[in-house]
């Protein structure tokens, strides 16, 4: 009961539980590329939203993960701002269920709302399913899902 509670409160907000344990690449301070046309270009990772870990260990994000990044490089009007971000690739190769591992070129994210829309219209380049599973509005505004 309190579990369909739970995934009700995260579809509201506009993500979707994945439970797929997958290997975690990004690191507070990791440097990534944003992947949508707000135009913001480099931000960094500042913090993990919703990690409940333990004493004195860095927070880690995987993709799909809800972060909170600063913006380095891009217009005047996005630099130095926080906003939140979805992780959609990483390079840390990770293992999917059905056995295949994947490996993109680079770190990436999209910002979004805090209530989970996206900010820009598009994405460029690939999305990570796992990303595309977890949240139905970045999926809609990308191009390529893999």
């Amino acid at each position: 009961m309190a579990a369909k509670a739970k995934q009700r409160a995260l579809v509201a907000k506009g993500m979707l539980s994945h439970g797929v344990k997958l290997s975690k690449g990004l690191l507070p301070g990791t440097i990534l590329k944003c992947a949508d046309n707000t135009g913001a270009r480099i931000l960094r990772l500042v913090q993990v939203i919703g990690y409940k870990g333990r004493l004195r260990r860095y927070p880690s994000a995987t993709v799909g993960d809800r972060i909170t990044i600063s913006v380095r490089q891009g217009s005047p009007e996005m630099r130095k701002k926080m906003f939140q971000a979805v992780v959609v690739r990483q390079r840390k190769p990770y293992r999917r269920t059905d056995g295949v591992w994947i490996q993109f070129e680079d770190n990436a994210a999209a910002i979004i709302t805090p209530d989970g829309e996206m900010k820009g219209s598009e994405i460029r380049g690939p999305v990570a399913r796992e990303a595309a599973e977890r949240w139905p509005r970045v999926a809609s505004a990308a191009r390529i899902i893999v």
